[in-house]
């Protein structure tokens, strides 16, 4: 009963989160900053903060990290793998309150109420892919949070591009709805439809652009997705750095599972595979088609290398 009342005590006379803007957007009120304070003042409505604290000590609390995406880029292999640190606490579900207006004029109260119950040492994570392409979400990031660090995991543009169609096609299967081949998405009028969503994505100097406008780039660990599928324990490693993490994970937590083609999780003598949806084959594709994927990304992908300072290797 002490523990909840401190608790209480504590969460009641925890400062306010107050929302902020970069140096170069600060000079007026914008109707954001005045959307965002309505949506403060929901955290402090009473009895709030009763459905957040557990008898054990343990609380509900806004995330410290969020997986900003990519989508089809490995954010959920990424989650799972992190979530061996006993120092993690991962949402489980795709929260979506950045991006989703419905969502976010539910206020952070109600995005606290998303996040599961963690200690005060551990870090409390949230995933969702979306955010990353979503021209909204960096500044109402910020306006949470301007110390956030950030995880993005992107793999090679033209593969991504393929996992995204794939995914799409599966869904609509299951269905029993037909689904247009990929080359009727990739092609139009003899040429690459760079109008198909799933390019965009692929666009990752875009819209890296536009979180560096908020965050500078050491709160931002770009995780190589494709280097993840292949080694995870390296990546894994530089993750656990990032977030100033003891280095709790180690080569053994991962198998490489031959039956699914790629690796598995070992925690605690406990094995367990990501969801079967995830590593289906891509479709066939005629290679002048992907010549023409690849020739497309190679200009933004060099725009993307100089922005972070980093190469990868993508064709």
């Amino acid at each position: 009963m002490a523990a909840f009342l401190l608790g209480a005590v504590l969460l009641i006379v925890q400062p306010q989160i107050v929302p902020s803007r970069p140096a170069v957007n600060s000079k007026a009120e914008t109707a954001s900053q005045s959307v965002q304070r309505e949506l403060l003042k929901k955290t402090s409505q009473k009895n709030d903060f009763k459905e957040n604290i557990h008898s054990n000590g343990s609380c509900r609390q806004l995330p410290q990290t969020i997986i900003i995406g990519v989508r089809k880029g490995g954010t959920r292999a990424l989650l799972e793998m992190l979530s061996l640190h006993p120092d993690i606490a991962a949402a489980e579900s795709e929260v979506h309150f950045f991006d989703w207006e419905d969502h976010y004029r539910n206020g952070l109260q109600w995005y606290i109420n998303q996040m599961p119950f963690s200690y005060p040492h551990q870090i409390t994570v949230e995933k969702t892919p979306a955010y990353f392409t979503s021209p909204k979400v960096p500044e109402r990031v910020y306006n949470m949070n301007q110390s956030m660090r950030l995880l993005l995991i992107l793999r090679d543009p033209s593969e991504r591009v393929l996992s995204d169609y794939t995914q799409v096609f599966y869904n609509h299967m299951q269905k029993h709805k037909p689904y247009p081949s990929i080359e009727q998405f990739l092609i139009k009028d003899g040429e690459l439809n760079v109008d198909y969503k799933a390019i965009n994505r692929s666009l990752y100097y875009i819209h890296m652009q536009n979180w560096l406008k908020y965050f500078p780039l050491d709160r931002i660990h770009i995780v190589d997705g494709d280097k993840l599928i292949k080694d995870p324990f390296p990546e894994i490693e530089k993750v656990e750095r990032f977030l100033k993490l003891s280095p709790q994970i180690n080569a053994s937590n991962f198998y490489f599972n031959k039956t699914k083609g790629f690796y598995c999780l070992r925690d605690s003598g406990r094995e367990r595979c990501l969801h079967e949806s995830k590593g289906r084959a891509h479709p066939q594709v005629d290679t002048r088609l992907l010549e023409k994927l690849h020739e497309y990304f190679h200009e933004p992908n060099k725009k993307f290398f100089e922005l972070v300072g980093r190469t990868f290797d993508w064709h």
